[in-house]
């Protein structure tokens, strides 16, 4: 239970901040004229973080298991960007890299936007290699088992959550004030979990 909560944790702070691919997410699930029509682009999403959170953290383990300097680098590096990243959050002003042109888009157009956001961004390959994989480090067995799905789950939840947001937020608030409120909080819990990674380096167990 421990590891699992570790890692939901973990995903939460690193999936909120709404960059690019959230965006994306969000916006389709605002955008399509139905639910369904949106879901293409929230499960390639969640597809594609499975994939990496699951390379990460079966392969990272091989190659810097034993290297304890290369990992304190690692878990350094997740916590410099994260700490940036909630920089970038709070300053963000909702709606800025998405194009108005993607309205409606098409099946086919949502996985391939999809994919591109999510497997060719050097974000996302940091959140899991340098975080989510250094992180799944301390566990073995059933509790790295237990770890990896919890990001998964956290994973998958979101993207669909993100879809069903986008509906109910554009009939409550066309102003984008609530997404900058969203903007404001989520910069917060990456800060606090930049925190937890700097604590996890200096050998402080949180539980």
């Amino acid at each position: 239970m421990q590891a699992f909560i570790h890692g939901m944790v973990l995903a939460f702070g690193l999936i909120l901040p709404l960059g690019v691919q959230n965006i994306f997410v969000f916006t389709q699930g605002a955008e399509q004229p139905e639910f369904r029509r949106a879901l293409p682009a929230a499960i390639t999403a969640a597809v594609s973080d499975t994939l990496l959170i699951l390379l990460a953290v079966l392969g990272l383990s091989v190659m810097v298991g034993e290297i304890e300097w290369l990992r304190t680098l690692m878990m350094c590096g997740g916590a410099l960007f994260l700490s940036y990243m909630g920089y970038s959050m709070w300053r963000a002003k909702p709606g800025t890299g998405y194009s108005q042109n993607r309205i409606g888009l098409s099946i086919k157009e949502q996985i391939v936007f999809a994919l591109s956001v999510s497997l060719l961004n050097p974000h996302a390959i940091l959140d899991t290699v340098g975080v989510i994989g250094t992180s799944a480090l301390r566990y073995t067995a059933a509790d790295k088992i237990w770890f990896t799905a919890a990001c998964i789950l956290v994973s998958w939840c979101w993207f669909l959550a993100l879809t069903v947001a986008g509906r109910i937020l554009k009939q409550l608030d066309g102003t984008g004030r609530m997404l900058v409120m969203i903007n404001k909080c989520s910069a917060i819990f990456v800060w606090l979990t930049a925190v937890w990674l700097l604590l996890d380096i200096m050998g402080w167990n949180p539980y």
